[in-house]
């Protein structure tokens, strides 16, 4: 292959609710330190959720903010943040060859809401309704923000793909790179989801919102005693260019993007399917052209579900059954689970182990359930490995949408 056909990592941008960049982001993750609080929401007081604290002036005026949407303003402060990341020379670039791809779980819920609420502190009248309400809502909007924003004129859109969103992103990036369709992707995932009080009903309805007197320790992902989801907001995003494009201008590269597959359990609206996720991963190696033994990071999906996490598990132990140098880890014990960001940010908090050779723990596991057995099962504390070379992200949402990516060192 030649280098014009290798995709590779060149900045990223990112918040979540540990970090506001990839260093403290890292550091943190390193150090144990949880992004999780108490959090006020509409009619049902305080849940337990992931809560970014960026500053949305960075690269917004008050009145921009004000007139998009708490995604978009994620989306333009990753974007914005891994443009720079990247030492590109924006200003000369082709704007129209910059595509921009961001995975979202879901859009419009939050503004919908909100506009119901303010009506009905007047009757109901409709008169009051925003007339921002309709560019707000489409589904392409947190995408959009970031083209006006940064004056980018070539395609963008979102990939609706649940809680698989965030490889989506990422995928979808490679692939119109390969196709030539742009020069440079800006690629990833965005939630906004804790700002709309149905989330957090929907899974408690389900039996599937975590409940812990001390919100540091509530996202217990293979725990036994996990009992649900921390929902979280937040937004990372890739810039993704050519490799002989990026060493031609000397860039800093965090990895190359050597597999990747999605695919569709057809099973069940929320249960995972093992096998489906067996076939997902074997593909995304099949087309990185490794096997399983290769792998030394496995970045797992488990969102603390009593159920989810035993699926997952289950594929893993099929997939890496004789492979002594894969580890694994969760950051959603870190973070919750940050919905159609959640991959992105998953995976830049695994990057720099490509430098520093150091497997971030997943925390909060006090009693490892017997069914998330997995080996070399990264607890509590990180671990240092003598090198790391290929990292595999794993990621999976309703409907059943399974996303794997393989990134590997270079």
């Amino acid at each position: 292959m030649t280098n014009h056909r290798r995709i590779v990592i060149t900045g990223i941008g990112l918040t979540s609710p540990n970090g506001n960049t990839l260093a403290e982001y890292r550091a943190n993750l390193l150090k144990g330190v949880s992004g999780v609080v108490w959090f006020e929401t509409r009619y049902m007081g305080k849940v337990l959720a992931g809560v970014c604290n960026y500053d949305p002036l960075k690269h917004q005026l008050k009145k921009e903010v004000r007139r998009g949407t708490r995604a978009g303003s994620i989306a333009i402060y990753c974007s914005q943040d891994a443009m720079a990341d990247s030492k590109l020379d924006f200003p000369a670039l082709d704007k129209s060859r910059i595509g921009v791809y961001l995975g979202i779980t879901e859009h419009g819920n939050v503004e919908t809401e909100n506009e119901i609420f303010n009506i009905s502190q007047y009757n109901y009248d409709t008169k009051f309704w925003s007339h921002h309400h309709n560019p707000r809502t489409v589904a392409n909007s947190p995408a959009g923000e970031v083209t006006l924003n940064m004056g980018i004129t070539g395609p963008h859109y979102t990939i609706g793909a649940a809680c698989a969103a965030g490889n989506a992103g990422l995928i979808q990036g490679v692939q119109m790179l390969l196709l030539d369709e742009v020069d440079v992707a800006v690629a990833g995932g965005v939630s906004e989801s804790i700002h709309t009080f149905g989330i957090f009903a929907s899974f408690a309805s389900q039996g599937a919102l975590a409940s812990h007197a001390d919100p540091a320790r509530a996202s217990r992902p293979f725990d036994r005693d996990r009992n649900g989801i921390v929902c979280s907001e937040g937004g990372c995003v890739f810039i993704l260019e050519r490799l002989d494009h990026a060493e031609a201008r000397g860039a800093r590269i965090y990895g190359e993007v050597v597999g990747y597959h999605m695919n569709s359990d057809a099973s069940d609206f929320v249960l995972p399917n093992a096998q489906r996720h067996i076939e997902c991963m074997q593909a995304a190696l099949k087309r990185a052209g490794i096997g399983p033994q290769d792998i030394d990071i496995v970045s797992t999906h488990a969102t603390a579900t009593p159920l989810g996490d035993i699926q997952e598990c289950l594929a893993l132990r099929a997939v890496f059954a004789d492979c002594p140098k894969t580890h694994f880890n969760n950051t959603k014990s870190f973070i919750g689970h940050a919905m159609g960001a959640a991959g992105a940010l998953e995976l830049a908090g695994n990057l720099p182990s490509f430098d520093d050779g150091i497997v971030h723990p997943t925390i909060n596991v006090d009693h490892l359930d017997p069914q998330c057995e997995v080996p070399n099962l990264v607890l509590n504390s990180p671990q240092k490995l003598a090198r790391v070379d290929y990292i595999l992200n794993n990621s999976s949402g309703m409907l059943g949408i399974n996303s794997v990516v393989v990134v590997k060192r270079i």
